[in-house]
């Protein structure tokens, strides 16, 4: 399988779910985008890497970024190689004098690590297929929202009673404000009434 290269573009909060954090990866050269729901602990680890922050003790991510410098392990890429059931799956792959591996891992820790070696991170096209979201041009977004009366509340509930062209305006208003959290629900609605 081909593998598409990813950049984080975006870390968010969320006012609406406590402890809850998006981090958004976006197709290198292209318009999709990759929201993934990650931990408070995780998105911090993330934070402080790409803000080059220096913390007086190293966090765990530092900690295991030492560990595998001092034996002479090298960080190649990232890939985020699976989906089920709403949880991503990622690899490492790394090497040292004598071996290439690839090791499983969480996809937030591997994000906070690929940031910290500052080495590429992929997915392949089925992931962003089923779990991405197009940025389309701001033509159509501004026309999209023209067209349709939107509703701001998203909760579950109410995604379901509204109809597959309301929820694809609305998920184009959420992405304006960069609403990641409340995309990611629009999202998985519309992909539930696809199937």
């Amino acid at each position: 399988m081909k593998k598409i290269e990813l950049e984080i573009v975006a870390l968010s909060h969320s006012i609406t779910q406590t402890h809850s954090y998006a981090v958004v990866l976006g197709e290198l050269n292209g318009l999709r985008r990759l929201p993934i729901v990650i931990g408070g602990f995780e998105a911090q680890a993330i934070a402080v890497a790409l803000e080059r922050m220096n913390p007086s003790r190293p966090l765990t991510h530092d900690l295991m970024k030492n560990f595998m410098l001092a034996f002479n392990v090298e960080l190649h890429e990232v890939i985020i190689n699976d989906l089920q059931e709403g949880i991503f799956y990622s690899k490492l792959v790394c090497s040292s004098e004598n071996d290439t591996v690839e090791i499983d891992s969480r996809t937030s820790d591997a994000l906070a690590l690929a940031v910290r070696f500052g080495c590429p991170i992929y997915t392949y096209e089925n992931i962003l297929e089923s779990a991405g979201i197009l940025m389309e041009n701001d033509e159509k977004k501004k026309a999209a929202t023209a067209s349709q009366p939107v509703t701001s509340d998203s909760s579950r509930e109410d995604l379901k009673s509204l109809s597959l062209e309301e929820l694809n305006s609305l998920l184009t208003e959420v992405l304006e404000q960069e609403d990641y959290l409340k995309a990611i629900a629009i999202r998985d609605e519309i992909n539930t009434r696809k199937k």
